[in-house]
């Protein structure tokens, strides 16, 4: 897992395209594990928690993609969600949405708005 002080979460070269990372940032004062999922040169990031059970998504540290790499996959019962809206497609949390946080990518690393 990354962890920075400054707003800067991750550098995109730390991350393969197509691949996720964990990164460890204070929002609203409160240290919060989010999710990090590359595509090219853009970033999506999510709160690391399951809107079903409220329990990490992760499988191992910083590994939250499916098989194909195409949909996000919750570790405990497999629900999956897209990439880029976070929207529950498949599993108990049909309808409901991982938490976006609002970032911005600027020379090749991710800060949070």
């Amino acid at each position: 897992m990354f962890m920075f002080k400054s707003k800067a979460l991750i550098q995109l070269d730390q991350i393969n395209d197509g691949d996720s990372a964990a990164v460890v940032a204070k929002i609203d004062g409160v240290k919060t594990s989010l999710i990090v999922v590359r595509q090219g040169q853009q970033a999506f990031v999510y709160i690391n928690v399951c809107p079903h059970i409220g329990a990490p998504l992760d499988f191992e540290p910083g590994r939250f993609l499916n098989l194909e790499k195409d949909l996000i996959q919750c570790s405990v019962h497999g629900a999956l969600f897209t990439i880029d809206a976070g929207a529950c497609v498949q599993g108990p949390c049909i309808g409901k949405h991982l938490t976006p946080v609002a970032t911005h990518i600027k020379k090749g690393a991710v800060y949070l708005d």
